[in-house]
């Protein structure tokens, strides 16, 4: 199998690094907006959780239709499904911020806008793992889908880094989203230039590549071909016994994960004094902390001791205890930067391991529904976690962190017990 051209790759990357940071940086404002205009903290929860939603119902969809309509035909949808939502979100919390919407309707029309991106947004994650997963072999697919994930920890870094030189002039808070939006546009020109068409239903109807786009190998899959001969791509549902275990691990890891990361600019707030404008860049130094041990995680450790899926599960939900309960201990700022980065350099191992795992326990002919699977069990992690996370913190300030360590200790036992979790590649359990 022939290696994924580097400009293609590179495409895909920056698909998923611009989403990353754009959706951190928001991460990263909206408590310091929530404050502004006074929306309850629990309401930025329900804002994340109905996106999430969305979606977790709408991502799966995605994939089939990627193995039936071609990979940059959905990553298309989906940068322009993020654009959209950002640039609306934009607008409503500008008018929000200068008091010409009371907050409960800046709350409304904020929501809905976001929901776009759960439900068009969530297109563009499952048709670029797919792309990568039917282009590569067993042997190298988790390094590959490691580093398309390192899109993620590298998008954390530059989103809190730039959301607060994007806070100026007559925008001020909503500008971070405005300044995405338009990165986004220079990205969906990118995917339709550099990425060929891969819609496998020109090569069935046509008999071959058409003329004008030369038919790259790999890109639309032997698999992808005959889906689309056949009307639909193979159904692969969550439940398979060949992927229970895999989403579990990945849905109990990302809610964890949600949870604590949802509460964190909320505990830096008030660890720094309750201004919210003044711990903007404070909020933004431990998000880009945690953002960096991911990147060591996956662009340094993986590849340098060439770890397996079941061990990047294992060691990860084990660093992640440490990290989690750190911040639950921590008795000032730095301390806590430091016990967050910990606790990222486990998600950094560990989640990677669940999906190379999840991809390498199915046929190369089902690599859209698995994309599928893990994309949406990876929405659903954000529909419950962060009101929780929230919820706790009101409670009890590190509550969701000494919950969260203990959590993550059974998940480190799960992941020790479990045959198919320990699977090494070219191991299958039918």
């Amino acid at each position: 199998m022939n290696p994924l051209p580097r400009r293609e790759f590179a495409v895909l990357f920056a698909v998923l690094l611009t989403v990353a940071a754009g959706n951190t940086a928001l991460q990263t404002v909206l408590p310091a907006i929530a404050r502004v205009i006074q929306i309850p903290d629990m309401l930025v929860a329900i804002i994340f959780s109905f996106s999430a939603l969305l979606w977790t119902f709408s991502a799966p969809y995605w994939a089939r239709q990627s193995d039936v309509r071609g990979r940059r035909r959905l990553m298309q949808l989906g940068v322009i499904g993020f654009m959209v939502s950002m640039l609306g979100c934009g607008v409503v919390i500008l008018a929000g911020l200068n008091g010409l919407l009371v907050p409960i309707a800046t709350f409304a029309l904020f929501a809905t806008l976001r929901s776009l991106f759960g439900i068009f947004g969530s297109a563009s994650n499952p048709a670029a793992q797919a792309y990568v997963a039917a282009r590569t072999s067993e042997a190298d697919r988790t390094a590959a889908l490691s580093s398309l994930s390192s899109a993620y920890g590298l998008g954390t870094i530059i989103g809190p880094a730039l959301a607060p030189l994007f806070i100026i002039g007559v925008v001020g808070l909503s500008g971070p989203m405005f300044a995405f939006a338009a990165i986004a546009a220079v990205v969906l020109v990118g995917v339709t230039r550099w990425l060929p068409d891969d819609d496998p239903t020109h090569y069935v109807a046509g008999g071959g590549a058409p003329s004008s786009e030369p038919m790259v190998s790999g890109a639309a899959t032997g698999a992808s071909v005959a889906a689309a001969a056949h009307g639909r791509p193979p159904n692969l549902s969550w439940r398979d016994k060949r992927l229970l275990p895999f989403m579990i691990f990945g849905f109990f890891s990302g809610s964890i994960q949600a949870a604590t990361g949802q509460a964190l600019g909320f505990l830096i707030i008030d660890t720094m004094g309750g201004n919210a404008l003044e711990a903007q860049h404070a909020i933004a130094i431990a998000f880009m902390a945690g953002a960096g041990a991911t990147l060591l995680a996956q662009w340094g450790l993986i590849p340098m001791f060439r770890l397996t899926p079941p061990s990047l599960m294992r060691w990860g939900t084990a660093i992640a205890v440490f990290g989690t309960a750190g911040i639950a201990m921590a008795p000032d700022f730095y301390t806590m930067v430091i016990a967050f980065a910990f606790m990222s350099l486990g998600y950094g191992l560990a989640r990677p391991g669940f999906t190379a795992g999840a991809s390498l326990a199915v046929g190369q002919d089902e690599q859209g529904g698995v994309a599928g699977a893990v994309t949406s069990v990876n929405g659903s992690c954000f529909v419950l976690a962060p009101a929780i996370g929230i919820g706790l913190y009101q409670i009890g300030g590190v509550l969701p962190y000494w919950l969260g360590a203990g959590a993550l200790a059974l998940l480190c036992l799960y992941a020790l017990s479990s045959k198919q979790l320990g699977a090494e590649p070219g191991e299958h359990f039918e």
